[in-house]
């Protein structure tokens, strides 16, 4: 059962939100970090991207960084910047794209959850990023930034959401990307109680996004409890900062390849080839969408075709081998184009839905690459049940979005 806990955050006062709060540090590089910050003090890349702060030949992972990241979290502090809350609170925060709004609890998760596997994960993950993260929570004794986990939905904490959401929101913005940000406290004791018992009847929660950062934050939490000889359990950093959305809440979009060559095929020789397994028919000059599971959009040589697999090439009763990720993975890029490795092949690269299937199309066109792939999106069902089988997704098979604000609210583990 999930073991969770309200916490006192660090967060900043609502009318300095807008200059604090940014994407998270995964998803932009040290120069984008860089430009975006640029004359905002209050950035919180600052603390999540320190590099920032110096010439951009010194190396992200140099000690000097590591120790800006703890001198500017405590100047963030000091300055009034970030302001612990003087009691331990939920949060629900809230996000709206496209229309369309999905509500999270701000919680602190259980480590012991993750190490059991209470807390399931659908990929694998690298050690040398685990380790930069670990750094940073080592150092600044916190966690800066959430990780986003998903639920089974639970029609008692929806009912909770919407009553404390009918209040007016403590933080309420649009970032530069056009998403809406909205964040409110659970001020009501009962309200408080009612969401840590709900959270134990949940059997397991999910890591949608985020496996490295949980990692870390896990690892750094079991570090802790290791090496103190008057462990009880219920220490704080024993818990770390998670957002967990309702499932049916959270939409996957999807997340395309492109290709640099053929293989040496002509394009001629490469639709024949796809026709031993897919049915390809020509669309046209016309952007294709995937239209449902099994269905692929690919452009080629200015022309965008429709791929369906043919019946009897996947297996429906796999949980891998029925992803579109893994059909196409193995009877495109592996039997066909000769890619066998998606974490290291050059040949290939992925680009987020969210830029849409016109960046698909451009990076063809300008001849940098030979060949896209569109993908029909993975559901959240597909990914519960392939974290519950114990098996790993594919690299590169899910694309959350919006992705997590960072800044609204920080965990400390003291």
């Amino acid at each position: 059962m999930a073991k969770v806990k309200p916490f006192k955050g660090v967060r900043p006062p609502r009318e300095l939100v807008t200059e604090v709060a940014s994407r998270p540090y995964d998803v932009l590089n040290s120069d984008e970090a860089r430009r975006e910050a640029e004359g905002n003090p209050k950035s919180l890349y600052h603390i999540i991207k320190p590099e920032i702060d110096f010439t951009p030949d010194v190396d992200e992972h140099d000690p000097r960084v590591y120790d800006r990241a703890v001198e500017n979290f405590q100047a963030f502090q000091q300055q009034g910047w970030l302001v612990q809350d003087n009691r331990e609170h939920y949060y629900i925060y809230a996000q709206t794209m496209d229309g369309r709004t999905q509500y999270g609890i701000v919680l602190a998760a259980n480590v012991d959850d993750y190490m059991n596997e209470r807390i399931k994960k659908h990929e694998l993950t690298r050690r040398d990023k685990e380790e930069d993260r670990m750094k940073h929570v080592r150092v600044n004794n916190a966690n800066i930034e959430p990780v986003f986990f998903a639920f089974p939905d639970n029609p008692a904490l929806e009912e909770i959401i919407r009553t404390v959401t009918a209040a007016e929101p403590e933080y309420d913005f649009t970032a530069p990307d056009g998403f809406g940000h909205h964040f409110w406290v659970v001020e009501d004791d009962e309200l408080t109680r009612r969401i840590t018992e709900e959270f134990e009847k949940i059997p397991y929660l999910y890591i949608a996004d985020g496996h490295h950062r949980t990692a870390a934050a896990a690892l750094v939490g079991n570090e802790k409890a290791q090496s103190n000889p008057d462990h009880r359990g219920d220490e704080e950093y024993n818990y770390f900062l998670a957002v967990a959305f309702p499932a049916s809440h959270l939409k996957i979009i999807d997340y395309n390849r492109v290709v640099r060559d053929l293989n040496g095929l002509t394009p001629a020789q490469l639709l024949r080839r796809l026709d031993e397994n897919f049915e390809v028919v020509d669309k046209g000059t016309e952007i294709y969408t995937p239209a449902e599971l099994h269905n692929f959009s690919m452009y080629l040589d200015g022309r965008w075709y429709s791929l369906t697999a043919r019946q009897g090439r996947y297996d429906d009763n796999d949980p891998i081998g029925v992803l579109d990720v893994t059909i196409s993975s193995d009877l495109i890029l592996r039997d066909i184009l000769g890619i066998t490795d998606l974490r290291s092949d050059k040949r290939i690269d992925f680009v987020g839905g969210i830029r849409g299937l016109g960046e698909l199309k451009r990076r063809v066109d300008s001849g940098e690459m030979a060949l896209a792939l569109a993908l029909y999106p993975v559901s959240m069902k597909q990914l519960m049940d392939i974290a519950d089988t114990g098996n790993i997704m594919p690299p590169k098979t899910t694309w959350f979005e919006p992705k997590l604000r960072s800044g609204l609210v920080i965990h400390k583990l003291d």
